[in-house]
């Protein structure tokens, strides 16, 4: 199972990939120490810090019932400068 699920991309995200930002959902279980072996082993670059938030669950009335919009983790990880990740070259599974 791959700790990185997938590049997550909003507005805030990728103008953050100009400051050398890259920011990921990741597995619920992942450590920092498991996600910066697999960030330096999936993108071959080196990160200076990683910060990770997890985004609780929030409560939806969806057609008058209440549902819930199930909580992630994601990761902001930040490179030194001038370095960055080549999305282009990643091919999709």
């Amino acid at each position: 199972m791959s700790l990185i699920l997938n590049r997550h991309e909003t507005e805030k995200a990728i103008e953050a990939e100009n400051r050398s930002i890259y920011t990921f959902r990741v597995a619920p279980a992942a450590t920092k120490s498991e996600i910066k072996r697999a960030v330096v082993k999936s993108y071959q670059v080196t990160p200076r810090q990683l910060r990770i938030v997890n985004i609780p669950r929030k409560k939806l009335i969806y057609r008058g019932h209440p549902m819930w919009r199930s909580g992630y983790k994601k990761v902001m990880v930040y490179l030194k400068t001038g370095e960055k990740i080549d999305f282009k070259s990643e091919v999709k599974k």
